[in-house]
């Protein structure tokens, strides 16, 4: 066992049973630290939806107070009982209980349970991994998902709802590295010169994957990866050609579906709910090792704007209220 600090800088967010919220910097004692084999000296972390929640008194994320936020980190191990993470090793963690109902990544320290982590793979740096992070974790698992449901390269145009966004932009990324027609759909034209480089071949406007439609509509999308939730997914699901998927991992719009059956029973489409947080740490694992392979999404750097733990609120705040282009990642340490 390494000696530790006695304590670390950290991002926390607090509501004690008797007390106001509060958010902000400060010194955590490293006793706080939660039960695990694996102490890890975080370097970079990531800004995601689920962690600006994390952050807001009413994002009903936050699972226990205190609170570091945080459910990406990557990093190098600093003290461990297990010897598949020896002191040295570089690991990332993200999902699972990490930033909502234990400590994460907005720390200087994170203690986390041997079975948790992933072995860095070779070919990628903790920033590098971070600037994947569980959006782009979420983007390569939703590929993955449709390939395995038969959407095949060739098979017909696939449509990303939410294109400007983490999970967004990089399904895009990952899917024309593979030979996909994608097609993103953004409310952000702005954006879309930075889609373009990223591989996207065709744009719909926000209006046209919110307005309503017919029980059915025309076949046009072989599949998609939807982003969104109850805005845009009605729309992607009566217009998927027969044997279509959708690999469904947002609600940024809301969580209520108002949908037909006809989509199922007259086309045989598949809705695939995209759960990255509780994924096994088998296929974790393997996932991960082909994000560092066939599925690193190209111009990984593109859209990145980096921050550190002094700056990081505003873009906690940002990512809520739909500001989000690219990915953020943090410099926590190094």
């Amino acid at each position: 066992m390494a000696d530790l600090p006695a304590s670390f800088r950290a991002y926390v967010v607090d509501k004690p049973a008797d007390g106001a919220f509060s958010r902000g910097l400060r010194d955590v004692e490293t006793t706080e630290l939660p039960p695990g084999e694996v102490t890890v000296r975080v370097e970079w972390s990531s800004v995601n939806f689920k962690d600006g929640l994390a952050a807001r008194e009413d994002g009903r994320v936050a699972r226990s107070y205190p609170l570091i936020p945080g459910i990406d980190l990557a990093g190098e191990v600093v003290s461990s009982v297990d010897d598949a993470f020896p002191v040295g090793a570089k690991v990332i963690a993200n999902g699972y209980e990490i930033g909502t109902a234990r400590h994460g990544g907005y720390g200087e320290l994170a203690r986390i349970h041997a079975d948790w982590a992933v072995p860095l793979p070779d070919g990628l740096t903790t920033r590098d991994a971070m600037a994947i992070g569980t959006a782009g974790f979420t983007a390569a698992m939703s590929v993955d998902a449709l390939e395995r449901a038969g959407v095949e390269p060739g098979s017909g145009p696939v449509l990303v709802t939410g294109a400007a966004g983490g999970v967004g932009s990089t399904a895009i990324a990952i899917l024309a590295g593979r030979g996909h027609e994608v097609w993103a759909a953004t409310g952000k034209p702005e954006e879309h010169d930075r889609l373009r480089d990223l591989g996207a071949a065709g744009f719909l406007t926000r209006d046209e994957v919110t307005a309503p439609g017919r029980p059915l509509d025309s076949a046009r999308w072989a599949g998609a990866v939807d982003t969104v939730g109850s805005a845009t997914l009605p729309y992607v699901l009566r217009t998927l050609r027969i044997g279509g998927a959708v690999a469904s991992s947002g609600n940024a719009s809301g969580a209520d579906l108002a949908t037909t059956v006809f989509p199922f029973i007259l086309r045989g489409v598949s809705l695939l709910g995209m759960d990255s947080a509780n994924l096994a740490i088998g296929p974790r694992r393997v996932l991960w090792s082909r994000l560092a392979d066939d599925l690193l999404p190209r111009g990984i750097d593109d859209g990145i704007t980096e921050v550190d733990l002094d700056t990081l609120e505003p873009a906690l705040d940002a990512i809520v209220a739909g500001q989000a282009r690219g990915r953020w990642v943090v410099r926590v340490g190094g």
